[in-house]
């Protein structure tokens, strides 16, 4: 995958190294733990290193994170090295060799395409080990949080580094350590005496547009059980995945986060939703539609169904379904109350 290549290449190695690139990054399934530790070797040594006298293995980042954590002596991190400076180095030598023109149409040849991907996966997975580490209790938990994040940021995210790595594919020795580590395990931790490294994960699920997305399961999950919740790049609980099954329009109504409750909604269906609630359409303008729906032995269930103007990445727009009080007769009515307003001093520049 990486061998020393004129400047010059073409559009089709180009095109090659974001595939490849692209399916690294999200690659599951076992490390190849031979591959990736002669990887960290080779990166160490590029670097002027000596080579970490121990190379440990963990299941997951959260596993990573406690491990590095419980070391004694593991030496100071040597990321800067190993990393940091030598892909600042690199991306320089790439740029004046481009020019700034050439460089940008390069990085969008090649790693532009991963780079909204690999960057939010990357955000989600330490939020996610954040917040796995930091469950346990409320004592200390800022502290712990802190602590957490300060080891999170001495990670190499090896296979979700692709983007990076896609641009500089074939473009310098320098990078192969690092290359190799990442398309043969997950996310490391370099340090004086030792490495530590992750395995990659077991299941990976993705929508249309590359976000994190299933409903019946975790969306990403490491051979450790540590996982992540998604419903189409939207963070959710598993007990909240369990319950869609049984959902029912009581249920939906009673919910009061909206981003959850449009996932109930999207889950159940919307046209299943009205049918089994007997919603009257009772006004229409430019804002959206105002559903009401009668309940005997309660106050009507009145809402406002919008339409996010700001399409998602898959160029689809979302439906959302704002709760307004049952005296509101009019979409506009209902939309100004969201914001505090009445209909007459609600006048957006541009509806969002």
């Amino acid at each position: 995958m990486y061998k020393h290549e004129d400047l010059g290449d073409t559009g089709m190695n180009r095109t090659t190294a974001q595939d490849t690139w692209r399916a690294v990054a999200a690659a599951t399934g076992p490390a190849d733990r031979a591959a990736a530790e002669a990887g960290i070797r080779l990166a160490y040594r590029t670097a002027g290193l000596a080579e970490p006298a121990r190379v440990l293995w963990a299941d997951s980042p959260l596993a990573a994170v406690a491990l590095v954590r419980g070391l004694t002596d593991p030496g100071r991190s040597v990321r800067e090295e190993v990393r940091t400076r030598p892909w600042a180095e690199e991306r320089r030598r790439v740029h004046d060799a481009l020019g700034p023109a050439g460089w940008a149409a390069h990085w969008q040849a090649t790693g532009a395409g991963l780079w909204d991907l690999t960057r939010a996966l990357a955000d989600r997975i330490r939020a996610g080990v954040t917040e796995a580490a930091t469950a346990a209790g409320t004592d200390g938990a800022a502290r712990e949080a802190t602590a957490v994040r300060l080891v999170l940021l001495d990670a190499v995210l090896g296979q979700h580094d692709a983007a990076w790595l896609a641009a500089f594919d074939g473009r310098g020795e320098r990078l192969a350590g690092l290359a190799a580590v990442a398309a043969h395990a997950g996310w490391w931790w370099p340090y004086e005496n030792v490495a530590v490294v992750c395995e990659r994960p077991v299941e990976l699920h993705r929508d249309e547009a590359g976000r994190l997305d299933r409903g019946d399961g975790p969306a990403l999950a490491y051979p450790d059980g540590f996982a992540l919740h998604a419903w189409r790049g939207m963070p959710v609980a598993a007990d909240f995945l369990a319950g869609l099954a049984d959902l029912t329009p009581e249920r939906i109504r009673a919910e009061e986060n909206a981003e959850l409750r449009r996932v109930m909604l999207e889950y159940y269906g919307y046209d299943r939703y009205l049918a089994a609630s007997g919603a009257r359409h009772e006004h229409r303008d430019e804002t959206g539609v105002l559903w009401r729906v009668e309940l005997a032995d309660d106050e009507d269930v009145v809402m406002v169904e919008v339409v996010n103007s700001t399409p998602e990445p898959d160029g689809s727009h979302r439906t959302y379904w704002l709760r307004v009080p049952p005296s509101t007769r009019t979409a506009r009515e209902g939309v100004a109350w969201t914001f505090g307003l009445d209909s007459a001093a609600y006048e957006p520049l541009v509806q969002t």
